[in-house]
């Protein structure tokens, strides 16, 4: 009986991450579209995008979090769900200054949330399947951030759209992870 219940919170668990993988590539896409379709004519609407995407990744996490057995069971995602917060309000001080300087905040985010989404994956592994997106999407994402750190420190002026293809690319690391947890709940299903 304790096997089949926790057979059963596993399942949960992993339709749980589907639905939150497919969540989070929508945002990421409507994110992207917003970025390039009305960003680019307000540096208002521009600034709360830009504010938007490092909270949605701290309430993501969060959620994901509970969900997935507590916060203290899930360390990576506490400590993600706060350096997210942090750099909410580190993006709207840095808009006081430059989007250099909003570019370099968004870089050392990259790094740390990339890093520990990457820890979240590991971690997962064992568990459930499409990981290995996760991994990449966590290394990607911290190199992706050391780069950002290195065009704020040029004279060229960044926009948004240095952020959206970061966003982009984060969208396609969780719809690659969604379709395969889609893909092999279909397999097990087709297989029993």
């Amino acid at each position: 009986m304790a096997h089949h219940q926790m057979d059963l919170v596993r399942d949960d668990r992993e339709q749980w991450l589907k639905q939150y993988y497919f969540l989070r590539a929508a945002f990421s896409v409507a994110w992207v579209v917003a970025a390039f379709a009305v960003a680019s004519s307000s540096p208002v609407i521009a600034g709360v995008l830009l504010v938007l995407y490092p909270a949605w990744d701290a309430a993501a996490n969060g959620v994901d979090a509970l969900r997935s057995g507590g916060l203290s069971q899930n360390r990576t995602q506490a400590l993600n769900v706060l350096v997210s917060l942090v750099t909410a309000v580190a993006v709207i001080l840095a808009l006081q200054m430059s989007m250099n300087w909003v570019l370099g905040v968004f870089g050392a985010w990259a790094i740390l949330s990339g890093l520990l989404q990457l820890g979240t994956a590991i971690r997962r592994w064992q568990n459930f399947g499409a990981q290995w997106a996760m991994v990449l999407s966590g290394g990607q994402s911290a190199l992706a951030g050391g780069f950002f750190i290195f065009q704020a420190t040029t004279p060229a002026v960044p926009s948004i759209a240095n952020v959206a293809g970061y966003a982009g690319v984060g969208a396609l690391y969780f719809l690659v992870s969604a379709l395969w947890l889609t893909v092999a709940d279909w397999r097990k299903r087709v297989a029993t």
